[in-house]
């Protein structure tokens, strides 16, 4: 029987990025808490562009009920109520969030779910350009 090797097996690694090392530079932020009150069972990340885009609330915005936790279980409830019944690994979805007083503005996100450090399942949620 004829053995299947990777391309890449025997060669040198030369630098490699951990989802760990994202998270401590802050490339990445751990909401896994939340999540899993949410209902998701996989750790969850959201990249720093969505949270400070659009989870840390502006300030005009905070005068209307708005707060980083309402708005990231708002973020989290609506990827989980999306991703019922779903079955492949990137999902797009969309959230509207309060953005100067009482105006909305509804974003499309993306959810990606891939292996993390250990290759166990990890989601990462996105705006839709970021990887």
């Amino acid at each position: 029987m004829n053995e299947q090797r990777s391309l890449f097996e025997e060669a040198d690694i030369v630098y490699t990025y951990s989802r760990a090392q994202a998270i401590a530079d802050g490339v990445l932020v751990e909401v896994s808490d939340m999540a899993r009150e949410a209902g998701i069972n996989f750790p969850v990340a959201l990249t720093a562009g969505l949270w400070n885009g659009y989870i840390v609330p502006a300030e005009e915005s905070s005068l209307h009920c708005q707060c980083i936790k309402g708005r990231l279980w708002d973020t989290l409830w609506l990827f989980r109520c999306a991703a019922k019944g779903f079955s492949g690994d990137t999902l797009f979805f969309d959230v509207a969030y309060a953005v100067t007083g009482r105006r909305v503005s509804t974003v499309k996100l993306k959810a990606v779910c891939g292996p993390g450090d250990t290759a166990e399942p990890v989601i990462t949620i996105m705006l839709p350009d970021e990887d």
